[in-house]
C-alpha cells in the first residue's frame, strides 16, 4: 500500500504544498512529507487512522477512497484488474475536476 504517494498525488491535485496541507489537519510540515514519503518507524509505516482520515478530510475525499487508491491493485482480489484499474481511473478523474 502508498498511502503516502496517494496522499502526495491528491495533495498536489488539490493545489495544496505541503505547508497547506499541514495547517489544515494540525500537523507539522515534516510530519505530513514524512507520510507522504512513508518514511516512518517501520512498526508504523503508515499514518494513523485519526491523522489518514484528517488528510483525507481535508482533501476533500473519503478515507475510503483513499485507502482503495493506495492498495495494491494485486491484493484487491474480488474484482478482476481491468475493472480495477477502470475504477481508479474514473476516480481520478472525478477527484481531478472535483472544485477545488
Amino acid at each position: 500500500m502508498d498511502l503516502g504517494g496517494t496522499i502526495k498525488q491528491f495533495r498536489k491535485l488539490k493545489g495544496l504544498t505541503q505547508a497547506q496541507l499541514a495547517e489544515k489537519v494540525d500537523m507539522s510540515v515534516s510530519h505530513i512529507s514524512l507520510i507522504e514519503q512513508n518514511k516512518r518507524e517501520p512498526s508504523k509505516r503508515e499514518p494513523s487512522i485519526t491523522a489518514a482520515e484528517s488528510i483525507a478530510s481535508a482533501l476533500d475525499m473519503p478515507l475510503s477512497v483513499l485507502v482503495f487508491l493506495a492498495t495494491e491493485k494485486a491484493y484487491i482480489t474480488e474484482l478482476d484488474t481491468e475493472h480495477v484499474e477502470a475504477l481508479s481511473k474514473n476516480i481520478m478523474e472525478l477527484m481531478a475536476n472535483a472544485p477545488k
